[in-house]
């Protein structure tokens, strides 16, 4: 199937962005040479859908290098950067995916990574998963396994397995600790306030900042905007994650009443309808809502268009609505992800630790394909996750303790001596 993308021509800029993150990814470098030389992937095809930036691009190139055959897809019709989809086409890789696609459009770009008859799925937000479960169920028996990289994909895995549909194991690449603990609240922090700072060019200092849902990535959005200076607001349905809020010095209220006083909206729930049609018609002139969960559907943005009075380009990614009392509250990057709609994502050196979980959970799914692995959402494996944090703390020339063999024993045992 040959590749469809915008433009093959324009691969050089493409080319740099790549050969940038590139330096600055020691583990996925290192891996690339083990995979060059131990060729894992030998003869097989592996899918995948994440966001089409240059982190992404270079994780494919080392799959590739590892022996797949790789069929790429975004995972968000606004993340999906057309020059780094020109330079993995030119480096032989086959890939579907434009910036700003239509509906039918990104539907039809899985639609060609599915048909590619995969062996490996690697998913972000479970689109790849759901659609070979849905339309190809005759698929599946080619699949050997497959790694999904957000909270909100697992969710849906989840749901599937508790339903008995699942039909091949799936790594839950994000509940690894170098996944989670840096990529949903480090990188999360940053590259959200990058999408939100770089559209805007408003201060935040000040401001209301609402957070909904304080999570990993509500942690780190949260401390980020504590540290620009905003007064924060969390809003949450879970009574301990509102405690710990509360005890990181942060504000808890309902959104009904957050709606009414926040200058500026963040969502990051993996829920959808959290800020309703009824609450942005409460909320002040000039407020800013953007999300930052990995589907559109957080903001009830179909209600607002369908209801407000009038509607206006500000500026690009910033467009504004006019509601029933007149005021104008605005909406970044059409309610989609605002850190890769909006801005090129998380930093390099966040990708680094959450690809080489990837990499090496799709490497371990091979290494195990002899029926070991049941259909089911399965844990990165602890040597996997620990191997990815001693080589960086290496590649940081940073020492550690290690345990005594007495030591050992005492925390084993239970008696006390």
């Amino acid at each position: 199937m040959e590749s469809i993308i915008r433009d093959k021509t324009i691969w050089e800029s493409g080319h740099q962005k790549i050969e940038w993150v590139r330096k600055n990814m020691p583990l996925l470098r290192g891996i690339e040479e083990e995979f060059i030389k131990t060729r894992p992937f030998e003869g097989l095809r592996i899918a995948l859908s994440i966001h089409l930036e240059a982190k992404t691009a270079y994780l494919c190139k080392v799959l590739a290098a590892g022996g797949a055959k790789m069929y790429v897809t975004g995972s968000n019709p606004l993340s999906t950067q057309d020059d780094i989809a020109a330079e993995l086409v030119r480096c032989g890789l086959n890939v579907y995916a434009w910036y700003n696609a239509t509906a039918e459009e990104y539907n039809s770009h899985i639609q060609q990574v599915i048909l590619s008859k995969p062996n490996i799925i690697i998913d972000d937000g479970g689109d790849l998963v759901s659609l070979i479960h849905d339309k190809y169920p005759e698929l599946t028996n080619n699949v050997i396994g497959g790694c999904e990289e957000t909270t909100t994909g697992i969710i849906r895995l989840k749901a599937m397995e508790k339903n008995g549909l699942l039909k091949f194991p799936m790594v839950a690449v994000n509940n690894a600790r170098c996944k989670y603990l840096f990529d949903n609240r480090y990188g999360t922090g940053q590259s959200v306030w990058d999408g939100i700072n770089r559209t805007t060019n408003l201060i935040v200092a000040g401001k209301k900042v609402v957070i909904c849902g304080y999570g990993w990535c509500g942690k780190g959005v949260a401390m980020r905007a504590k540290g620009l200076g905003a007064d924060v607001i969390i809003t949450e349905i879970d009574p301990v994650k509102a405690i710990e809020a509360i005890m990181d010095g942060f504000n808890v209220m309902p959104m009904k009443e957050a709606a009414k006083i926040g200058d500026l909206f963040i969502t990051v729930t993996g829920c959808k309808d959290v800020i309703t049609l009824e609450h942005m018609q409460t909320m002040k002139d000039g407020a800013i809502l953007c999300n930052a969960g990995h589907f559109n559907v957080e903001i009830e943005v179909e209600r607002l268009i369908k209801n407000a009075k009038n509607t206006r380009k500000e500026r690009h990614n910033i467009v504004g609505y006019q509601m029933d009392n007149n005021n104008w509250i605005y909406l970044l990057a059409e309610g989609r992800l605002v850190n890769l709609a909006a801005g090129d994502g998380h930093p390099a050196e966040i990708m680094d630790m959450s690809f080489a979980i990837q990499a090496l959970s799709a490497e371990y799914l091979v290494k195990n394909n002899k029926g070991t692995l049941s259909n089911s959402v399965i844990a990165v494996p602890d040597e996997i996750d620990n191997m990815v944090a001693r080589r960086l703390l290496k590649y940081w020339n940073v020492e550690i303790d290690k345990l005594t063999e007495d030591q050992e024993k005492y925390l084993d045992g239970w008696k006390i001596d």
